[in-house]
């Protein structure tokens, strides 16, 4: 009855019985709470790929629930708002926060009566890399 004979038998049919089918039991549950463990592993991984991918590609709206935007979404607004801060901080010719921040000063050092003016009055501020340059001249 035993693979390795006689030695392992107590002599009592019932009990070896008894002792091989708790020995099967155990195995049986043993291998089953193994599988029951990397499957729940597994679908928590798979939980995570799943809130990535909402992540990335944004969740519609629903009843009671904002819509997400996807992460290309929002790095195109902030591409949008970069742009307008980057508008504002180069000079074009006086409608931007520096052109501003720049008359204050000149305002400013002239009420002040510093013996030499950081602005000149005929002074323009240069323009961004993205307007055009104006030639020697031409005004």
């Amino acid at each position: 009855m035993w693979p390795l004979g006689d030695a392992q038998s107590t002599g009592v049919g019932a009990l070896d019985a008894a002792a091989m089918w708790a020995t099967a039991i155990v195995t049986v549950l043993g291998v089953v709470a193994n599988r029951w463990r990397r499957l729940r592993r597994l679908r928590q991984i798979a939980h995570r790929v799943d809130e990535f991918i909402d992540d990335w590609l944004g969740v519609p709206g629903r009843p009671g629930v904002e819509a997400r935007p996807g992460v290309m979404e929002r790095l195109d607004t902030i591409e949008r708002m970069m742009g307008v801060v980057a508008h504002e901080v180069r000079p074009n010719g006086g409608a931007s926060l520096r052109d501003a921040i720049h008359r204050v000063d000149c305002r400013t050092a002239s009420m002040a009566g510093d013996d030499e003016p950081p602005c000149p009055a005929d002074h323009d501020p240069e323009p961004g890399p993205d307007e055009p340059q104006q030639e020697a001249g031409t005004a």
